[in-house]
């Protein structure tokens, strides 16, 4: 698939993503408790994932599988868990839109140096001068967005 078809997902991910958070926001009002709203959310989501990949048909481990996978690749769903509470906790706080470019330039950072050093499977892309700036100009995006 070329960029320009793959950026439109990405573009259907981030409304998602804003969405998703006003959403749990909504039920942790309800519950009074971010993680109780964050425990919904994901259980929410575990079960249609479960679903979907029994509709699928697929072998869910071949043997060997669980033994070969290193420790830390667990932490993808304590990172999860922890990004959804976080953002469950901030929504009230921060509003939608300077939450959202808070979480892109802590992404950005993060994404300059995996990139740069080809980190967690990430290909090994060096920091340009135009990636620098794109990203800089993000960072000063979210200055002018706490201005209000």
């Amino acid at each position: 698939m070329g960029i320009y078809l793959l950026l439109p997902l990405s573009l259907l991910v981030g409304l998602s993503l804003a969405s998703q958070v006003g959403i749990n926001a909504q039920l942790r009002s309800v519950l009074t408790n971010p993680l109780q709203a964050a425990f919904i959310s994901f259980l929410v989501g575990t079960i249609i994932l479960g679903l979907i990949t029994l509709i699928q048909g697929d072998k869910w481990f071949q043997p060997g599988t669980l033994k070969s996978i290193p420790w830390w690749v667990w932490c993808g769903g304590i990172l999860g868990a922890f990004n959804v509470a976080m953002m469950l906790f901030l929504a009230p706080k921060l509003g939608a839109l300077l939450l959202a470019i808070s979480i892109m330039c802590g992404q950005l950072l993060a994404s300059l140096v995996l990139d740069q050093n080809g980190w967690l499977g990430y290909p090994k892309v060096d920091i340009s001068a135009l990636r620098a700036i794109g990203a800089v100009l993000v960072v000063i995006g979210m200055f002018l967005v706490i201005k209000r």
